[in-house]
């Protein structure tokens, strides 16, 4: 199906593994394409993915990655030379941890195109350099990250089935049919008709320090995915040995926190824009163009959106070819702006601003659904 060979690189490893599965073939007469997929969009956008094929989309160019790597160390580098040169006053600091907090989030874009396979052509030294960056650069496992990952893309803002809404309900709601349901059943963990303002405080700054710390440590080790832990144990120590040896340890652990909220931020801030906004319900079992478009949408294109968002800013692309390298993302979007206009179906671009804007929109709508629900008698 497209989900399948949309994730997979190499259809003639993963098929082996599926061939004990396999139980026989559908007879002639039966229908391939269940009811509530529209076999059309199903057909085109099967001919659109072997057009992309052709025309070597899905090949990546391996300078291209190697020069955000290296920026990614030069800055890594340069956060660590500003405190050994320029003392550990508050100028330099805050300098460092600016660096520090920007290496990070390149580091955490980079990973995500490992954990895609869309660096290398061979699936093993994705996976290779995945532990590299994922665990020892950022310190948190790259497994875990997979694992995570690979549900939000299968079934996107489909409540149960994609990890990335399961702050529904316990901190937010969200979607305006979950609203109005939690309402009525008179639920309440949060105070929602406030969600938009508390938002500020709680998801962008903490998700990084707090809940996905914990849970990284907590599957690696539940998993046992023992050289996953053993990578990670090297970033703290690379980390506490050479910052360590200037800082004193509360500069040291304020340096820490502090660049993990920037990044958490940096990072919630723009993993959600494209999201949160979208359609949030359950799974309707639609095909995998429709499923995709109802729950993303895209930001405009521009060398600094690119930059910023690690070119999440194309997530509809991202999502519909979750193994295409990100440079490519701008070559095949006109083809998919074609194919959603043929189909009627909604390609929503945005600016960077007025997308973050959405997000505080769309949770104050949803608290107020709630609330009209909640009160109602």
């Amino acid at each position: 199906q497209d989900a399948f060979v949309a994730f997979h690189v190499d259809k003639v490893l993963v098929s082996k593994y599926l061939k004990p599965l396999q139980t026989g073939e559908l007879a002639p007469d039966q229908p391939s394409i269940e009811p509530t997929k529209n076999e059309m969009l199903v057909k085109d956008f099967r001919e659109l993915r072997a057009t992309v094929e052709r025309m070597g989309l899905l090949e990546p160019n391996q300078l291209f990655f190697f020069l955000l790597l290296a920026h990614i160390l030069l800055l890594d580098t340069a956060a660590w030379l500003i405190l050994f040169y320029f003392g550990t006053s508050l100028l330099p600091f805050v300098f460092s941890l600016l660096l520090l907090t920007i290496s990070q989030v390149q580091a955490s874009w980079l990973q995500h195109d490992l954990g895609h396979l869309s660096v290398f052509r061979k699936t093993k030294w994705n996976h290779l350099l995945h532990k590299f960056v994922m665990c020892h650069l950022i310190g948190a496992s790259a497994k875990w990250w997979t694992l995570l990952h690979s549900q939000h893309h299968a079934k996107p803002n489909c409540f149960h089935k994609d990890p990335d809404i399961d702050m529904h309900p316990f901190l937010f709601t969200l979607g305006k049919k979950f609203s109005v349901e939690l309402g009525i059943k008179k639920k309440k963990y949060m105070p929602y008709n406030h969600q938009h303002k508390y938002f500020f405080i709680t998801l962008p700054p903490l998700l990084f320090p707090t809940y996905f710390h914990c849970h990284t440590f907590y599957i690696a080790y539940t998993k046992k995915y023992w050289a996953d832990l053993a990578w990670m144990l090297t970033f703290y120590i690379r980390f506490f040995y050479t910052y360590g040896s200037l800082l004193e340890t509360k500069t040291l652990n304020s340096l820490i926190s502090l660049h993990r909220m920037l990044e958490s931020s940096w990072f919630v801030w723009v993993s959600q824009m494209n999201h949160i906004p979208m359609d949030i319900d359950y799974d309707k079992n639609l095909d995998w163009v429709s499923t995709q478009l109802l729950a993303t949408c895209n930001v405009e294109q521009s060398l600094f959106n690119d930059w910023f968002t690690g070119h999440l800013n194309f997530q509809i692309e991202h999502h519909l070819f979750p193994t295409m390298p990100r440079h490519n993302y701008c070559k095949v979007a006109p083809l998919v702006k074609s194919l959603c206009a043929k189909h009627g179906l909604e390609y929503q671009c945005k600016p960077l601003l007025t997308a973050f804007a959405d997000i505080v929109h769309s949770l104050k709508t949803s608290g107020e659904l709630w609330h009209d629900a909640y009160l109602h008698k």
